[in-house]
């Protein structure tokens, strides 16, 4: 049976495609698919649910839609996205779909209480990478799943299109044009969450989310000379396994990015100095003790910065140089914090360009 609401919509989804395909914003992209398949389907709230290629969620995006009263009592229509922390406890009926459509790859539903629960898997690569997921009164009508079957096709392949132009060509990894889109990002809400009145969040959540995050530049050692004693070709591969060796050691929901020929950057989430140290040493150590073909050992040297909401995010990276800079006059293979540096008056207070905060 054809559902009246559903064909009415058809215009509106074929709007809604065009807009998704003008973006080129990935998490924009998978926000327009979320804002697309709600109302669609009838539904105030959907998620989606982004996995690695060990089926572990990495990114969760919520979407929800309700209706709020202003001061002069005109009601209007809001829209709400938000990423969830991973590190949240999935509930229970979400975790057993997830793991019916993993282990069927098809979509699947079940009945609660009062509603069904309604899980898509999506695909990326012929690999599956994620979930949409959603609740609602009744099951998905043919005509629906047809509709959602297709828009899922269509977000997929232009998700694919889209990620591929933000990758460097030689390792996979993000590239420059996608640094600066996240860190816009990154900034926006660490400048959202410093003017964010206390008690406005659920303690739990905010428990939960990362207190600060860190920005480090990491530079392969003498890697000239790899390439001038072992020709490009190695040296390619030595970037390759760097890497690789540096997905290893950070967590799935850090950010690495080639920056430009040996140089990398990693923008990691840690609570204080100490874990985020950790987590540089980690994979320095890594990369150190790594024995490489040919080449034998390969170092890397770093620096590290705090990223602060009021400074600049081309201020912050020139900060993490600085004191990458002095990691290789210190000998190289070490990473060091900018910060402290300051304070142990080895550098200099960079102080240009901060953002206005009024």
């Amino acid at each position: 049976m054809i559902n009246a609401r559903t064909t009415a919509g058809l215009p509106s989804v074929l709007k809604q495609l065009g807009k998704m395909t003008a973006i080129r914003d990935t998490y924009l992209v998978e926000q327009s698919l979320l804002r697309t398949l709600g109302p669609l389907l009838g539904v105030t709230e959907t998620s989606l649910y982004r996995v690695d290629e060990r089926g572990s969620i990495v990114r969760t995006l919520h979407h929800a839609r309700q209706v709020e009263t202003e001061q002069e009592g005109v009601q209007r229509v809001a829209e709400h996205v938000e990423e969830i922390a991973n590190e949240q406890q999935l509930p229970e009926e979400v975790e057993s779909i997830l793991d019916n459509v993993r282990l069927l790859d098809k979509p699947c539903s079940r009945r609660l209480e009062s509603d069904f629960i309604i899980c898509y898997p999506i695909h990326g690569g012929g690999e599956l990478c994620g979930y949409f997921v959603l609740r609602r009164e009744h099951e998905i009508t043919p005509m629906e799943d047809a509709i959602v079957h297709g828009v899922l096709e269509v977000f997929t392949n232009f998700f694919a299109l889209l990620d591929s132009s933000q990758r460097d060509r030689l390792t996979g990894l993000l590239n420059r044009y996608s640094l600066e889109m996240n860190l816009d990002r990154l900034w926006n809400l660490l400048y959202a969450r410093l003017h964010e009145p206390d008690g406005t969040q659920d303690p739990e959540r905010r428990d939960k989310q990362p207190h600060r995050y860190w920005l480090g530049v990491l530079d392969i050692d003498h890697f000239k000379q790899i390439n001038d004693a072992h020709g490009h070709m190695i040296g390619d591969e030595v970037l390759i396994v760097v890497t690789r060796l540096l997905q290893a050691a950070f967590r799935r929901s850090d950010l690495i990015y080639r920056y430009g020929g040996e140089e990398f950057i990693a923008i990691i989430a840690a609570n204080d100095l100490e874990a985020a140290t950790q987590a540089f040493e980690r994979a320095r150590k890594k990369i150190e003790h790594f024995k490489f073909p040919r080449v034998g050992q390969v170092t890397i040297s770093g620096g590290f910065s705090g990223a602060d909401p009021v400074v600049l995010p081309q201020e912050v990276i020139n900060r993490a140089d600085s004191a990458l800079y002095e990691a290789k006059k210190a000998g190289r293979n070490c990473v060091l914090h900018y910060e402290s540096l300051v304070r142990q008056g080895v550098l200099k207070e960079i102080s240009t360009g901060s953002v206005d905060l009024f």
